[in-house]
């Protein structure tokens, strides 16, 4: 007979039985709840990750396609100055540009008013009409247009001032050929950026008066976004990059943004920014005061003031400078 080497236990036996420690089904749960949270915080992260994203690419969706108020007046509603509607192409031919001409009795001096981002040609918190009514008052053409991004006939998207300052040089060719001899550019935040990127490219006028100078780079694209969000410059700055030519076609590089804050420009200027300036950093204004060599260039800061809000809260002042510097500029013409 074979022998078990092995003896089953019987009742009475010394032979000791030991249970399993943890029955499986307890582990199986364990598991299937550690997998759970694990895909949970996967989903989550990945959720987070796809929104940080897509704000970004929402924001360079915006840069390039702004929000733009309707034209709602015209010079002769707002402040009786009679004026015609005009178009004209812009200097690479790219676009049609559409403004108001409001002509001055027998002047050969112009002002062509340049707006900022986010506006049309009223740009009403400057205010436009006020200032073309006291310009025309001072015996000048005066000279709004729309740039690409506010123009409801040919719209383009917002560049930076890259294709901006080419339909800048073809208002000044379109008041150059209704007999202007004498040329100011009066330029607003972008469009106070947008004058300068022109003049690079040997747009020459007789000066310039720039109010709230914005330039975009990384670096105020940021400083504006941190303005209503909170984020990391990286990879915040990064994420601008890639998005912005996809969105809008400007690559960010292309911008001259720094060229444009230190050449001395043949002309004088008159650049005039606030303390409290949120948009558009005062240094930008600093910069390009600092690198001019021309007599009548000057720099007025104004502690407090904020962004294009300067002619509104301190109208006399403002006034009596730009009236100083235009008659100075038109004496050296």
């Amino acid at each position: 007979m074979t022998s078990l080497s092995t003896p089953f236990p019987y009742a009475g036996s010394d032979t000791v039985v030991i249970p399993a420690s943890v029955p499986s089904y307890r582990r199986a749960a364990s598991f299937r709840l550690s997998r759970i949270a694990l895909n949970v915080f996967i989903a989550f992260s990945c959720l987070l990750a796809g929104l940080f994203i897509a704000f970004h690419a929402y924001a360079a969706y915006l840069f390039s396609y702004p929000p733009i108020v309707s034209i709602g007046s015209n010079p002769m509603l707002a402040k009786n100055l009679a004026y015609s509607d005009v178009m004209f192409p812009s200097a690479d031919g790219v676009t049609q540009v559409e403004g108001w001409w409001i002509p001055a009795s027998d002047s050969r001096r112009t002002v062509v008013l340049s707006h900022g981002y986010g506006t049309n040609r009223e740009e009403p918190w400057v205010p436009m009409y006020d200032l073309a009514s006291f310009l025309n008052g001072m015996h000048y053409n005066v000279l709004m247009f729309d740039y690409g991004y506010a123009s409801s006939l040919h719209p383009l998207p917002a560049t930076g001032g890259l294709s901006e300052s080419r339909q800048l040089a073809g208002a000044l060719q379109y008041a150059r050929s209704q007999g202007s001899d004498e040329l100011i550019v009066w330029g607003f935040s972008m469009g106070a950026g947008t004058a300068l990127q022109a003049a690079l490219q040997d747009e020459q006028v007789d000066a310039m008066i720039l109010d709230s100078t914005f330039l975009p780079d990384e670096h105020t694209l940021y400083a504006n976004i941190n303005q209503y969000v909170q984020l990391p410059q990286y990879p915040t700055i990064p994420l601008l990059r890639l998005f912005l030519p996809l969105m809008g076609g400007v690559n960010l590089d292309e911008v001259p943004s720094a060229k444009a804050q230190t050449t001395a420009y043949p002309f004088p200027i008159l650049m005039i920014h606030g303390t409290a300036d949120d948009k558009a950093p005062v240094y930008i204004a600093e910069n390009v005061a600092q690198a001019q060599t021309n007599g009548l260039s000057q720099l007025w800061v104004v502690p407090g003031a904020i962004h294009e809000m300067i002619y509104r809260t301190h109208t006399e002042e403002y006034v009596s400078r730009t009236v100083a510097f235009l008659e100075s500029v038109h004496k050296k013409v």
